[in-house]
């Protein structure tokens, strides 16, 4: 295989601070949104508790990024990485490129396979 696992590894681990930045950024609106009546009115009340409810969304999805990536980058340690999870074939290094963390080839991936 012709791929540079330090040039995904490097793409993974600048990835993987974007995300603890935006966790660190995002913190305050994850917090519980006070329903004292006397705080906010109830539209704010609302608008609050929908960013919250955003804001858990956008962790969540964080967080099941990274278990991608560190996954990947388990891969990677092993001499496992760029080939796919079902059929051991090379996946497209192109594929690799849009998503470092894909398992599988796009014929296994597309159920072809």
């Amino acid at each position: 295989m012709a791929i540079d696992p330090n040039f995904f590894r490097d793409q993974l681990l600048a990835r993987l601070a974007e995300i603890e930045e935006q966790d660190r950024i995002s913190a305050e609106g994850r917090n519980p949104v006070t329903l004292e009546q006397d705080s906010v009115g109830r539209l704010s009340r609302i608008d609050a508790i929908q960013m919250q409810a955003m804001a858990l969304a956008q962790e969540r999805r964080r967080r099941t990024e990274r278990i991608a990536i560190h996954a990947a980058l388990q891969r990677i340690e092993s001499d496992d990485f760029g080939y796919c999870v079902i059929c051991g074939e090379a996946i497209a290094e192109a594929r690799l490129r849009n998503d470092p963390t894909v398992v599988k080839c796009l014929e296994c991936a597309s159920g072809a396979g």
